[in-house]
């Protein structure tokens, strides 16, 4: 066959064309100020030309001038410009801008990029472009990307964000089509050395410490009455392991948290492979008058001077080895790593057992997951016929096709009132989704910012779209109590009226959604967080539970909080968990559910099941709430959100997954995108579509002697097709849960 040399081939009109466009879409007018201030105004104050200021030290950065806004009142005030009408929707595009900051004894502020819309309904957006620390010292780049997903009426970009008094000082701001960027290939891993310990001497062998060193002017030793196995997130990934001498480090003589064993691991790290932390760890009285409180023991590593957490651990002193466990992956080369172990109070000794530090086999795990997946979600389902013609089937069998075409697992993610506004989001949205949650707009720092000013529209937009194509929403939330998300409005109530506020915060929205939101998360982050417990008594938590179930009976009610499952916080460890849903529950709290919010850094299967198995104990629905992964590498984050479906897939506690949005610009983290911001899904958004179509069950064969057809299918819709002498059947049919064989009949005598 002759090749088409014309196939998705651009022409050099159509080049030029394009490039041509290019040069014309003039988003910001005069962006050097060679024009003087023409098209450019304060926001709320004044704005000057310059060539210099300050007797001479700041000069422009590039040209001949700069602009500064000035007599500033407030941190929203700052130099703008009008850029309605020169923009298209749905394109991304990048915000660039040479920035500094002076006057007011300010040394150094944060500046920020703001787009003000509004919209053809009147209805005000923000939107954050991107912001930098200035400084009153040197000229600085911000640097953002935004997009605009709706048609609205008027669009404002502006600086803003110094305290009052002092100027923001632009050199120039520029704005041009953000092209995407080549995807990196797929790391390759040349003897990644799955399971084998990068850490030299782990096990402390004939008294010898070395390579260990000390951190601080502490004391190491070597100690012998350790566990001899290994922990159980370790045996759990690398298998029958065998068994350990009992040696363990002793680290006396602290005097300083920081103080404790270190070693050099640089040439031993590879990028981009996850690494699985683990080790026992134990504390001590040590010196007279040291801490007996629970103490943190952290597994850290010093990458070229940064802090990166291997996995945290809370313990007492006592007789007790302790499990620790997290995971870490490098993505840019460093210059130098050295893994140490810290955190206990100064004056307590410290002992460590065992530690490991070895790459993971992520695929193999993943492989081991779809087996179990088997037992955990699939029902075995029997297609009865009648009606066949035997005479027939001896020559002609009837051959049977079975498609699932629905899986009925909550697979949901998270969305924002402007995505809405674009068609491609939807679609993407309503294609590969079954439930939602809503960003921010159902927050009470949303629905009521200032008091008594309550605005549920942004919601009620996003429900009525949801309902219209049967997708189910969780109500995310009612409250949140970590004190720095409070309303300024709300945190300054005395205790009287804040209680009458909750009240009618849980009066208003429960009474207007009553059935509308099949979860609600009650009080969010109540495991970092406690202003309302502090503001009105320990019995509040469990108030707004049972006060919330009276006004609507039908939804779940859900804990909610982060790093659950990752080993990296001890203030939110599973243990912690379990006790805070029993505490609740022992005050009378209809918790209907535990929502993990799943924001996580390089998973490791081991380490996220070990935690779905302990919090199932507690007998309730589990639900990843806000998931969602990070990565520079596109496979890497493909990787990455593969094995966290898959490990809660492969869980029966686990009932539902919910994704922290999945479109760039509309989600809270870096490089966690599945879609790009004009609609071509990147490596990481096919890897997703991948594992939706491998959560379809397919099925192929002959009816047998007994007029069946047998096989092991997902919960959802199927359609079965029916190849028989006398013509084609179509029929269709669901497969809800249960535990005994689901029974279909089909009857052919109609042929």
């Amino acid at each position: 066959m002759e090749k088409n040399t014309n196939m998705n081939h651009t022409s050099d009109d159509d080049n030029d064309k394009h490039h041509t466009n290019e040069e014309q879409e003039k988003i910001i007018l005069n962006p050097n100020f060679e024009d003087g201030l023409n098209n450019w105004t304060g926001r709320a104050c004044k704005i000057v030309l310059h060539e210099s200021m300050d007797g001479g030290k700041i000069v422009p950065l590039s040209g001949k001038v700069f602009a500064a806004a000035t007599q500033r009142k407030d941190t929203w005030n700052g130099i703008q410009q009008e850029i309605s009408g020169r923009f298209q929707r749905k394109r991304v595009y990048e915000v660039t801008a040479v920035v500094r900051i002076f006057g007011n004894n300010v040394t150094s502020a944060t500046v920020q990029a703001t787009l003000w819309v509004l919209n053809a309904n009147q209805r005000e957006q923000y939107i954050v472009i991107a912001n930098v620390q200035a400084t009153d010292k040197n000229w600085v780049e911000l640097k953002g990307k935004f997009v605009i997903q709706g048609s609205p009426s008027r669009v404002i970009l502006y600086l803003e964000g110094p305290p009052s008094g002092s100027d923001i000082l632009l050199n120039s701001l520029v704005v041009k089509h953000a092209k995407r960027n080549r995807p990196s290939p797929p790391p390759l891993y040349e003897n990644p050395g799955f399971g084998v310990n990068i850490i030299e001497n782990s096990e402390v062998v004939n008294g010898a410490t070395q390579p260990w060193f000390t951190l601080g002017k502490c004391k190491l030793s070597v100690g012998q009455g350790a566990p001899r196995t290994l922990p159980r997130m370790a045996r759990d990934t690398l298998g029958p392991h065998k068994p350990l001498n009992g040696n363990y480090i002793l680290v006396t003589n602290r005097t300083q948290t920081w103080m404790g064993p270190a070693q050099m691991i640089t040439d031993k790290i590879k990028l981009f492979l996850t690494y699985q932390v683990s080790a026992w760890v134990k504390i001590g009285v040590g010196v007279s008058g040291s801490s007996m409180s629970p103490q943190n023991v952290n597994i850290a590593l010093s990458v070229d001077n940064q802090w990166v957490n291997g996995g945290q651990v809370e313990v007492t002193v006592g007789d007790t080895w302790h499990e620790i466990g997290g995971s870490f992956r490098l993505e840019k080369q460093p210059q130098n790593v050295m893994v140490y172990v810290q955190g206990p109070a100064a004056g307590i000794d410290l002992m460590i057992a065992a530690l490991q530090i070895f790459p993971v086999d992520r695929r193999e795990r993943v492989r081991c997951l779809k087996r179990q997946v088997d037992q955990v979600r699939k029902r075995d389902i029997v297609l009865k016929f009648s009606g066949l013609d035997e005479d027939s089937s001896d020559l002609f069998p009837y051959i049977v096709k079975v498609k699932q075409t629905y899986n009925s697992f909550p697979l949901g993610t998270c969305i924002n009132r402007t995505d809405i506004d674009n068609e491609d989001f939807v679609d993407f949205f309503t294609k590969n989704f079954n439930w939602a949650v809503f960003g921010n707009e159902l927050k009470w720092y949303s629905t009521e910012a200032e008091r008594g000013k309550v605005n549920y529209q942004d919601a009620d937009d996003m429900l009525d779209l949801c309902i219209g194509n049967n997708i189910n929403v969780r109500g995310h939330c009612i409250f949140w109590e970590v004190e720095s998300t409070v309303q300024p409005w709300v945190r300054q109530l005395n205790k009287t009226d804040l209680m009458n506020a909750v009240q009618k915060r849980l009066t208003d929205l429960l009474t207007r959604y009553k059935g509308k939101f099949k979860h609600y998360d009650v009080n969010n982050e109540m495991l970092h967080g406690s202003f309302y417990q502090d503001k009105l008594g320990k019995g509040v938590r469990a108030l707004m539970f049972n006060i919330a179930h009276k006004l609507d009976p039908s939804p779940l009610l859900f804990v909610n909080d982060y790093h659950v499952e990752d080993g990296d916080d001890p203030r939110s460890s599973p243990e912690k968990y379990i006790k805070l849903v029993l505490d609740l529950e022992a005050q009378g709290a209809a918790v209907g559910g535990i929502g993990i919010q799943g924001h996580i850094d390089s998973p490791v299967g081991a380490i996220v099941c070990s935690a779905l198995d302990k919090l199932s104990v507690l007998g309730r629905p589990i639900w990843f709430t806000e998931l969602d992964v990070s990565s520079s590498n596109e496979y890497v984050r493909g990787e990455d959100l593969e094995v966290m479906l898959w490990e809660a897939f492969a869980h029966p506690a686990v009932e539902g997954i919910m994704l922290w949005g999945f479109w760039e610009l509309s989600m809270s983290r870096e490089n966690a995108n599945l879609v790009e911001g004009e609609g071509e899904i990147n490596e990481a958004g096919k890897r997703f579509l991948e594992v939706k179509q491998e959560w379809l069950s397919h099925a192929y064969g002959i009816i047998n002697d007994e007029s069946e057809f047998t096989f092991k299918g997902y919960h959802g819709t199927y359609a079965v097709e029916i190849c028989s002498p006398a013509g084609i059947v179509l029929k269709t049919f669901v497969v809800e849960k249960g535990d005994t064989p689901l029974i279909i009949s089909i009857d052919l005598s109609s042929l």
